[in-house]
């Protein structure tokens, strides 16, 4: 049965369609309610759809391709950047279904560029699979959303498919388009392009704001078909060779080394499994400076065949000057004409105004800004600060990858448009300064954005709020009950004992990360098995706790935190706690270590953690959207 029918046959069964039923001024056709709609089926649109649906609630994903995963398998950028050792919620799901397909990690780690590569279309049906086993989700494939009214606490928004119109009503509409263009047409503020240093306190952005982006480029997959092949497309028209004459010689970016000119090794970069080739590269490939973001339907479809026969160049450049020929665009990927993907990778696209912005700053010393943004985190990543402007002589020259950040997270309230309500965004839109949208692009990051966009919606159906209501903490821990990330703690994994009181205690600031840049995959360390010092927690506890002043100097001097100091201070915060109770919560979570627990018995930064979870609670208190703690509680 046409997967058409079986939607409506099912949404017909609970009651969601009232058949004739039309908005004013929306057209003809049928009304479908549902709880949640998610425009866009892409990584973080397909993300938001699984765990709102986990979540017991309904949910419709129109897509306007045939797959799921956006830039992950549609656009054929299927070879993750970053989070490897942070395989946060989703994003570790779909990674581990990919090691399950594969034969296990090594056997997804085929090119340099990345430690997980895969085909695009296993991608697609890894994530199909994950969609077709939750009972709340509907997803609509080739739709086109042409109109969007809010009005009574209700989206209306008017969906193209087939031949026909039809009028979905939701309570809780989320953005996962590539450009942000769902959230554009609702009304929400946003800014395109570099942004002035003088506005956002980055050093390294220009002087003057500008509406530059990001290359976008359109991949190409290529196959190995073997000894004696000859798979050379035609040539393309307005082909150029001296476009590419320059691709062999490259550099990381990051180094200090001086190019190198490597032709096998620019081929290895993509490597994917089954002898295929990610073809997205950067040095005079296939990047290409191409604005569309604004532009008509008609204008991005022109703009994209030009994406698209400079892609062509490229491949038949590689076919025939470096001498690939046995490499053709794969016959077993894209259901398209030209075997090319089915959409662009955007790097960039609109960013909200949201209730919070991240910017350089709060990712390079996240605990000594005037917010506490870090407490709200909702998704993290380790990527650098990544920007292709290769192909725009007329972009300002920033070394951007040599801008060095630690491993960081991201705050609920760039989720969250400033003026519109009951609407969330996500994918590349979120509320980021554009130096910083060079890290959150990435793919793993992007997943993660799509399942805290999937748990606010929830929320706020399940407590019928809108996005702006919502509280940080109470989505933090269905995120952390899912197995998501709120701190990018490199050494403590989700499989440890202590993890969720470890990421609990961290985001509230009370212990405290060290952030270490590391290139293409920076670092947090909580060090758990360090001693934990007597000043860092005294400084903690001030901003959730009175009491503390009456500590000496001498007293708040100490180094380090033993089992009779830590009682001492649960004295003075109010919260008498005897020695003996905290020895054996300890030696009941098995920290002992064959080790008696006395007064002046050193406590390690775990076992702080783990006391503080249990007696004080202070992940609790809460705090609102901008990090501050809450004083009501």
């Amino acid at each position: 049965m046409h997967v058409r029918v079986c939607f409506l046959l099912a949404i017909l069964s609970r009651g969601f369609v009232a058949v004739g039923q039309q908005g004013p001024g929306l057209g003809p056709g049928h009304t479908i309610h549902t709880a949640v709609l998610v425009i866009g089926g892409g990584a973080s649109g397909t993300m938001a759809g699984i765990q709102a649906a986990r979540m017991g609630v309904e949910v419709l994903v129109v897509e306007e391709t045939e797959w799921l995963g956006g830039m992950l398998t549609s656009a054929g950028v299927s070879a993750i950047d970053g989070d490897h050792q942070l395989p946060a919620g989703l994003w570790g799901e779909f990674r581990q279904r990919l090691y399950d397909h594969y034969g296990g990690a090594g056997a997804v780690g085929t090119g340099w560029v990345s430690n997980t590569l895969f085909e695009p279309s296993v991608g697609n049906a890894i994530l199909k699979q994950m969609a077709a086993a939750e009972s709340n989700l509907q997803i609509w494939y080739r739709c086109d959303w042409k109109s969007i009214l809010h009005e009574d606490k209700r989206w209306r928004v008017t969906v193209e498919r087939t031949g026909h119109t039809d009028t979905v009503v939701a309570a809780i509409l989320i953005d996962a388009t590539e450009l942000g263009d769902v959230m554009a047409k609702a009304g929400a503020g946003y800014r395109i392009g570099m942004d002035s240093r003088y506005v956002t306190g980055e050093e390294q952005a220009p002087e003057k704001a500008n509406g530059i982006i990001q290359d976008l480029t359109y991949v190409a997959t290529l196959k190995d078909y073997g000894v004696g092949a000859d798979k050379t497309i035609p040539r393309p028209a307005g082909y150029d060779s001296s476009e590419f004459s320059c691709c062999c010689q490259f550099a990381d970016p990051a180094s200090d080394k001086k190019p190198v000119r490597d032709c096998a090794q620019m081929m290895e970069y993509g490597h994917l499994p089954n002898h295929k080739f990610m073809i997205n590269w950067p040095f005079c490939g296939n990047d290409l400076y191409i604005d569309l973001i604004e532009k008509t339907p008609g204008e991005r479809t022109a703009l994209l065949n030009e994406a698209r026969l400079h892609t062509l160049g490229f491949v038949y450049y590689i076919q025939t000057v470096l001498g690939f020929k046995r490499l053709g665009l794969a016959d077993d990927e894209y259901p398209t004409a030209d075997k090319l993907p089915m959409i662009a990778y955007y790097r960039e696209a609109r960013r909200c105004k949201g209730l919070t912005e991240l910017s350089l700053p709060y990712i390079q010393k996240p605990f000594s800004q005037t917010l506490a943004l870090y407490r709200t985190g909702i998704a993290v990543g380790d990527y650098p600060i990544d920007h292709h402007h290769g192909k725009n002589p007329a972009a300002p020259k920033i070394e951007f990858v040599k801008i060095k950040v630690p491993s960081y997270n991201i705050p609920m309230g760039c989720l969250i448009p400033a003026g519109v309500e009951d609407l969330i965004v996500a994918e590349k839109s979120i509320s980021v300064t554009n130096l910083v949208n060079g890290a959150t692009r990435l793919q793993p990051v992007v997943l993660q954005l799509g399942q805290a966009a999937g748990v606010m919606a929830a929320l706020c159906i399940r407590q019928h709020r809108g996005p702006s209501g919502l509280d940080v903490r109470t989505v933090q821990m269905e995120l952390l009950k899912a197995g998501g990330y709120l701190m990018p703690y490199l050494d403590v994994s989700a499989g440890d004992p202590q993890f969720m009181a470890i990421q609990k205690i961290g985001a509230t600031g009370i212990l405290q990360g060290v952030g270490v840049a590391r290139n293409w995959a920076n670092e947090t360390w909580f060090y758990p098995e360090k001693p934990a010092a007597f000043a860092e927690l005294l400084e903690g506890l001030r901003s959730y706790y009175p009491g503390l002043e009456k500590f000496t100097r001498k007293e708040y001097s100490q180094q380090i935190i033993t089992l009779g100091g830590l009682e001492k201070i649960f004295g003075a915060i109010g919260m008498p706690v005897r020695l003996g109770r905290m020895a054996e919560v300890l030696q009941k979570a098995g920290m002992s270590g064959g080790r008696r627990y006395y007064r002046d018995r050193v406590l390690t930064r775990r076992e702080v953690t783990m006391l503080l979870d249990t007696f004080l609670k202070p992940f609790e208190k809460g705090v609102d959207i901008e990090g501050r703690v809450a004083t009501s509680r």
